[in-house]
């Protein structure tokens, strides 16, 4: 048995007696390819014999229906054997509470969709702060070769480290896996996160937007995934949804990512 196989079997009896896993995914704008990257991901769980629910709520993504607020279940597309996709933009902000906390709304999702054993939330950083206060995630970030996209990525990265207290982070990017530029933006992060926030880019992949959709998935994003996967107590999300409270902005303002450079 190959390792990627035997890795594959250990997650898969993991997950065989555990609750529900949440990947956070930093929104990023200004990535073009996010929603292939975001399918790539999905087919990395998906190899794993994993259900995957994709909880769209960036920017730029579709409002969600009117049937959201009585019964969020059947507002749920099924897009393959594998994914589901819930349209859920601006929906995590109807569920703020009076200490500005959003946490419900992943309590929502999850009994609106028990057989997800990935529950991945695509969301800005303004968002995700107030669902994931504090709670041991690794947040995703997205992003290309363009430096505005770069740029986004750090600053949603130093809004997570400021107001949620979340310090460990992965990246995915949206490029040639063998591009140069590719290797010095992860190092560029890694180095500001490190520097200037305190915070760790812990592992970094790419995924060609140009590839073919059937060509295999490179180790570099498998292991990402799996690494997402185990960063993710499961069940934690939720039983902490209670106590999710956003912290309160850092007095002193954090350098910006040019300001770095």
């Amino acid at each position: 048995m190959s390792l990627h196989q035997d890795q594959a079997h250990g997650l898969r009896r993991l997950f065989a007696a555990s609750k529900q896993r949440f990947v956070p995914v930093v929104a990023n704008p200004r990535v073009m390819g996010a929603g292939l990257l975001l399918e790539g991901l999905c087919a990395a769980f998906a190899e794993l014999n994993l259900q995957t629910l994709v909880v769209d709520a960036g920017v730029h993504s579709p409002q969600p229906s009117e049937l959201a607020q009585v019964d969020l279940s059947n507002c749920i597309e099924r897009l393959s054997p594998r994914v589901s996709y819930l349209a859920a933009r601006g929906l995590p902000m109807r569920y703020i509470n009076a200490q500005g906390s959003a946490a419900s709304f992943l309590e929502a999702v999850a009994e609106a969709a028990p057989q997800a054993d990935v529950i991945l939330l695509h969301a800005s950083a303004a968002e995700l702060a107030r669902i994931v206060a504090l709670r041991e995630v690794r947040p995703l970030l997205l992003a290309d070769t363009d430096p505005a996209s770069v740029t986004e990525a750090y600053a949603g990265m130093k809004w997570l480290t400021q107001r949620a207290g979340l310090l460990v982070y992965s990246l995915l990017m949206a490029c040639h896996p063998q591009l140069r530029v590719a290797n010095r933006i992860a190092q560029q992060l890694h180095s500001c996160a490190d520097g200037f926030l305190g915070a760790v880019l812990r592992d970094w992949a790419c995924l060609d937007p140009r590839a073919s959709q059937h060509a295999p998935l490179t180790p570099e994003l498998r292991h990402l995934a799996r690494e997402l996967l185990l960063a993710a107590p499961p069940g934690a999300a939720v039983d902490a949804s209670a106590d999710a409270t956003p912290l309160r902005p850092a007095r002193a303002a954090m350098p910006s990512f040019h300001a770095a450079h």
